[in-house]
């Protein structure tokens, strides 16, 4: 497990998490946010899901249904984000800056919705390389589920080049962070509702204009 120490939230020194990409292309990092600044999205995400204001999610640029997911999603609403979203997006854009500064990434913009898989519901195994796009190049996922226990299920599995796996538990405050186009991976059913942000960290799409 590429498990990082926390981070001291007040600084943007994002060395560490640069070095493990570079060296094994994922990692896991806690104190991103705040406690408080993490629960205050928990809040938020649940509070939406309960109003029903998450739609079932679909794939690719078709944005097609599909029984190989079953989460709920809400995109974060550019230039219209909360208080709780904007701060959240404000440190990933930061992590953003310090990727290029260091890998040379190239990534120019981050995207990012809530997700809800309610218990039973999971996503088959895949990649988040759209077809005909290499726009993602990371991927990152903001877990926002207190007190998660190994028996809650939940697991992201991240599929390793080596032909293992590893399976990274859903904990609030915790981020973890892969390239795109290496890592196929699935969502384990979990027996209560699991909470998190999706996010990915886009570069110019090949082909674009500008």
């Amino acid at each position: 497990m590429v498990t990082l120490a926390p981070m001291n939230i007040d600084s943007n020194a994002f060395g560490r998490v640069t070095d493990a990409l570079a060296a094994d292309g994922w990692c896991v990092l806690p104190g991103l946010l705040s406690a408080a600044q993490t629960q205050a999205l928990a809040a938020e995400c649940r509070a939406l899901h309960e109003a029903r204001r998450l739609a079932p999610a679909r794939v690719g640029i078709a944005r097609t249904a599909t029984p190989l997911r079953g989460d709920s999603t809400q995109w974060f609403p550019a230039g219209a984000m909360s208080a709780a979203q904007q701060a959240f997006m404000d440190r990933l854009d930061a992590l953003r800056v310090a990727l290029n500064r260091k890998l040379m990434l190239g990534l120019v913009e981050c995207e990012a919705h809530y997700a809800v898989y309610p218990p039973g519901a999971g996503y088959a195994r895949h990649l988040d390389r759209l077809r005909d796009s290499d726009a993602r190049v990371v991927s990152a996922v903001f877990y926002l589920n207190e007190s998660w226990q190994e028996t809650d299920g939940g697991a992201l599995r991240l599929y390793l080049e080596d032909g293992g796996y590893r399976d990274i538990l859903p904990h609030a405050g915790s981020l973890l962070l892969f390239l795109s186009a290496q890592f196929e991976h699935e969502v384990l059913p979990a027996t209560r509702d699991r909470l998190s942000i999706a996010c990915w960290m886009r570069q110019r799409a090949l082909g674009a204009a500008g």
